[in-house]
């Protein structure tokens, strides 16, 4: 992988937002694929990522060292919410909310990549 990737020295995300989601996603409901272990009940309805639901907040599937080298133990099976937060908008903006949190752990602004044209 060869892309660069913010989210890989950064992961304040992770420890900011309560990661809650429709409780079929995890893998003990038909069709279901976060890894129920790693999740709690928050209702008959919805479910959150353990770690993610009291203060001080960190994902149970969150490794390594904040706003240094982390990664997602589960990144192919993460929850919605975790695939749905944009680091980067389809014009190549980056998302302001990425960037204030970064800036609370002292990482710079995220660069502008705009897009290539098509010829």
């Amino acid at each position: 992988m060869d892309a660069f990737n913010p989210c890989l020295d950064c992961g304040i995300c992770c420890t900011h937002f309560r990661i809650s989601f429709y409780w079929a996603e995890a893998d003990d409901a038909p069709g279901g694929f976060v890894p129920a272990a790693m999740t709690e009940k928050l209702n008959h309805t919805m479910r959150c990522m353990k770690g993610s639901n009291q203060v001080p907040r960190r994902c149970s599937a969150l490794t390594g060292e904040v706003g240094r080298q982390v990664a997602c133990s589960i990144y192919e099976n993460r929850p919605t919410p975790c695939r749905d937060f944009a680091v980067y908008f389809d014009d190549g903006t980056p998302n302001p909310k990425c960037d204030a949190l970064r800036a609370g752990i002292g990482l710079p602004p995220l660069p502008h990549t705009p897009l290539p044209r098509a010829a």
